[in-house]
């Protein structure tokens, strides 16, 4: 059984990130892992953390992801539990990023975190893009920057700038980038290294402009 908290990056940092995994995948998945360890790199303190139906997977027991608002209090506990120092981004991949944008303005108001960032923002079920999960973001009062690769079949770059987003809401597009920011390197010249890389150096630039 791992730790509640995976912990890396220096422990000094101005600014800690706590990221929360996908629906399907847990807080140390290939993907996740590879994110972390490029944020930790620029300099972030990264956390990262499990939701219980996630963490019961490691004991056998097969839980399906339960829908994505009734994790807003787990979310809210891990702040608690983390209890960082300094200045606190959350966030996460997929749905752990939709989860703390759901509670990341209330927490805003009360100046416990500073901002949200989000890897890969299901915008919509692959498939179905008229059900859009964008209804919250449209008034999002806290600083955010979303990492989208530009084929996401959770919404692409043709079909994000047609929504109704809050203005806070900042967007990289990575060329040719999947749900994982993967890019195909023959057709983008790119590789996953080069896309996260760049991830976490627009983060990194992001939070220091951030009003704290």
């Amino acid at each position: 059984m791992l730790d509640r908290f995976l912990l890396q990056g220096p422990e000094d940092a101005r600014f800690t990130i706590l990221l929360a995994h996908g629906a399907g995948a847990p807080m140390d998945s290939a993907s996740m892992t590879a994110a972390a360890k490029a944020l930790a790199d620029v300099g972030f303190r990264v956390a990262r953390f499990e939701f219980a139906y996630m963490a019961a997977r490691r004991t056998g027991i097969r839980k399906p992801p339960p829908r994505a608002e009734t994790l807003n209090p787990e979310y809210e506990a891990a702040i608690a539990a983390l209890g960082a120092e300094g200045l606190l981004v959350i966030g996460g991949k997929s749905m752990g990023g939709r989860v703390a944008s759901m509670v990341a303005d209330d927490l805003h108001d009360k100046g416990k975190i500073a901002g949200l960032l989000c890897l890969g923002y299901p915008f919509h079920p692959p498939g179905q893009p008229d059900k859009l999960r964008t209804g919250h973001l449209k008034g999002l009062a806290t600083p955010a920057l979303i990492c989208q690769g530009t084929r996401d079949e959770f919404g692409t770059r043709d079909e994000v700038p047609g929504y109704d987003l809050s203005d806070r809401i900042e967007i990289l597009w990575l060329e040719d980038g999947d749900h994982d920011l993967k890019p195909r390197k023959k057709i983008s010249g790119f590789s996953a290294a080069d896309h996260l890389s760049a991830m976490a150096k627009a983060a990194k630039a992001w939070a220091e402009r951030l009003p704290v």
